[in-house]
């Protein structure tokens, strides 16, 4: 199969969200070499890494399925990006997958097939989703406005939102929130932008500030309130 649509067979390494990869606590030794090594070592190419992205990726076979993304950015040239995802950012957080990001003018030269395994994240920018956290906001809407015209290709490794401990299954293709017709409906479950471990509640908080208002249809829905008057051609499916 091209992405994991199916779930693996039962196996004990299938456990619960937020299980722990099997497997002993590290031993003493252990810490010190990996020490030593940070110490001796360059780690040239995770040291490249200078950008954070917090946003939500939903599953293509399963768009019902979504999760908090953490991207760390590394940009090789001016069109082109590659990031590694985490499910967090905390120092426990787990590798979950890679993405890569190109310009439109470089998406625009890909063959159609191929088109379509990639995403536009101008939606979930001007919606909000999109987040460089503890960064001014002032100082993001720059970097927003180029990330505006990229797309990018997600492929998720390790499920963890579905119990998984180690990686099982083949690889996920993951799409970003996008503008969808009311009757299919295309958006972020209210429940994972509202869940208080999220890092976006402060720029949420600021949107609603805004004069942007959230409320639940099949998911969140994301509508700019002009006047007394809801502006239809403003929504943007999440």
């Amino acid at each position: 199969m091209a992405s994991s649509d199916e779930k693996p067979g039962f196996t004990p390494l299938a456990g619960h969200a937020g299980s722990d990869p099997p497997g002993q606590q590290a031993t003493l030794g252990s810490k010190l070499l990996d020490a030593g090594a940070q110490l001796l070592q360059s780690l040239k190419p995770v040291r490249q890494m200078n950008l954070h992205v917090c946003t939500f990726a939903l599953y293509a076979h399963d768009l019902s399925r979504q999760i908090e993304a953490h991207l760390f950015v590394k940009r090789v040239n001016q069109d082109f990006l590659q990031c590694a995802v985490y499910d967090s950012d905390k120092p426990s957080a787990r590798l979950i997958g890679v993405e890569y990001i190109v310009s439109d003018e470089v998406f625009e030269t890909l063959p159609k097939e191929e088109q379509k395994l990639w995403h536009s994240h101008a939606y979930e920018i001007k919606a909000g989703l999109w987040t460089e956290p503890g960064v001014p906001e002032a100082l993001q809407d720059p970097s927003h406005k180029s990330f505006t015209k990229t797309y990018g290709k997600f492929w998720c490794t390790w499920q963890v939102d579905r119990g998984d401990r180690v990686p099982l299954g083949a690889p996920a293709l993951m799409m970003s929130p996008q503008v969808s017709d009311m009757s299919d409906v295309t958006c972020v479950d209210a429940g994972l932008v509202e869940d208080g471990r999220g890092i976006m509640g402060t720029r949420l908080g600021m949107r609603r500030k805004e004069g942007w208002r959230w409320r639940n249809r099949s998911g969140l829905i994301l509508t700019r309130i002009i006047g007394s008057n809801m502006a239809k051609d403003s929504q943007l499916m999440l």
